[in-house]
């Protein structure tokens, strides 16, 4: 019997998303990457960085308005669990540990 360690199901879905985290001396980074999956617990991003696990991050993840009616935005905080492996495509899984849903900031 195959057991899974996974809780919730992962879709795999592309979206933009806006990342920020602190290096281990303390100066702010900001890159943007897309998700490669989304689950009810966290997400895959696919970034040109490869951080270290724990490493606490912020994301925001713009929800499509074909999907949600008005733009929104999924404001997230989390913590990353696993980083690419070589060979792989360059990104993390990071667990959300605390979100808000709030209208996103019209394109100007």
């Amino acid at each position: 019997m195959v057991v899974s360690r996974r809780a919730y199901r992962r879709i795999l879905v592309e979206l933009p998303v806006s990342l920020r985290w602190r290096t281990p001396a303390g100066a702010e980074r900001r890159i943007r990457g897309k998700t490669e999956n989304v689950s009810g617990a966290g997400l895959f991003v696919v970034a040109p960085v490869r951080l270290r696990r724990e490493t606490p991050v912020s994301f925001t993840v713009i929800l499509p308005p074909e999907v949600t009616r008005v733009p929104i935005e999924l404001a997230c905080q989390g913590r990353v669990v696993r980083s690419s492996r070589a060979g792989e495509r360059s990104g993390f899984g990071a667990i959300i540990d605390d979100y808000e849903l709030r209208p996103a900031p019209l394109p100007a």
